[in-house]
C-alpha cells in the first residue's frame, strides 16, 4: 500500500469577505505543482459562504461534480432548468459534460453554509448534461458507512456519476475498527475527515485532513474520536 498525507494547516486559502474557501487541490489563486490532482479527484473545495451570498452565474464543462453540504443549504439553478434547494445531509451532482450554465447561492440570508465542492476528471467527454439530488438521512447509520455515489446507473439508493468512482460517508463512535474494501480494482481512495480522529496505517488523521491511498485493494480505519469520514473512491489516472 502506497499513501499520500494532506494535511489540513497545509491546504490553499482564499478569503473574499463573503466566501472563505480551503483548497486541497491547486485551484483559482492557489497553485501547487505537488497537490493538482489525487487520480481522478481533481477538487475539493471547503468554502463557507456567507449568508445571502453566492456564485452567480458561470458555466462548467467536461467535469463531474458534487456538492456535499455539511451544515446550511446552496440554492441551485442551471441552464438545464434544475431549480432546488440542497440541504446537509443531502448530496448534489452535475455532470457537466458538454457545457452547463449554473449558480449556487446560500440558502439562508443570515447564517454561513459550509459545503464540500468536489470535481472529478469524466469518464466519457462530452455527454449530454445532467443533474441530480438525494437526501441521504434515512440512510445513514451510526459506525456504518452509506454508499453516496456510485458508477452504477440502474441503483436506485445512490447518485450516479459519469466516473468509476464511489462515495461513502459514516459517522462513528470513538473506538470503532472499520475495513474499507475498494470497488474498482485498480482505483485509489482519498479519506477526508470532515470531523474527529482516525488512524489509518499507522497514520493520524485529524479533522479536514485526508490521504491518498493506493496500490492496495482495501484499508482498516480505527477511530480515535467521534468522527465523520468521507471516502472517495477513484481511478488512478
Amino acid at each position: 500500500m502506497k499513501s499520500i498525507y494532506y494535511p489540513a494547516n497545509e491546504r490553499g486559502h482564499n478569503d473574499i469577505g463573503w466566501l472563505k474557501a480551503n483548497f486541497s487541490f491547486s485551484f483559482g489563486p492557489y497553485y501547487n505543482p505537488d497537490k493538482v490532482h489525487f487520480g481522478a479527484l481533481r477538487v475539493l473545495n471547503d468554502d463557507i459562504i456567507a449568508g445571502g451570498s453566492g456564485f452567480g452565474t458561470h458555466p462548467h464543462d467536461s467535469m463531474e461534480i458534487i456538492t456535499i453540504p455539511i451544515s446550511g443549504a446552496l440554492e441551485h439553478k442551471d441552464s438545464m432548468g434544475s431549480i432546488g434547494v440542497i440541504h446537509a445531509g443531502e448530496v448534489q451532482v452535475m455532470s457537466a459534460g458538454s457545457g452547463i450554465t449554473h449558480s449556487e447561492y446560500n440558502h439562508s440570508k443570515t447564517e454561513a453554509a459550509n459545503t464540500l465542492q468536489i470535481w472529478l476528471f469524466p469518464k466519457e467527454r462530452n455527454i449530454k448534461p445532467r443533474y441530480d439530488q438525494k437526501n441521504f438521512n434515512d440512510v445513514l447509520k451510526l459506525n456504518e458507512f452509506a454508499t453516496l455515489i456510485s458508477p452504477d446507473k440502474d441503483k436506485t439508493d445512490t447518485l450516479w456519476i459519469n466516473q468509476d468512482a464511489t462515495f461513502s460517508m459514516g459517522d462513528f463512535d470513538p473506538g470503532q475498527k472499520i475495513d474499507y474494501t475498494f470497488n474498482t480494482t485498480g482505483n485509489g481512495l482519498y479519506v477526508f475527515l470532515i470531523e474527529g480522529r482516525v488512524k489509518i496505517d499507522g497514520t493520524t488523521l485529524n479533522k479536514r485532513d485526508g490521504l491518498g491511498v493506493y496500490d492496495t485493494s482495501s484499508i482498516t480505519i480505527e477511530t480515535e474520536a467521534t468522527s465523520r469520514i468521507l471516502l472517495m473512491e477513484v481511478p488512478m489516472l
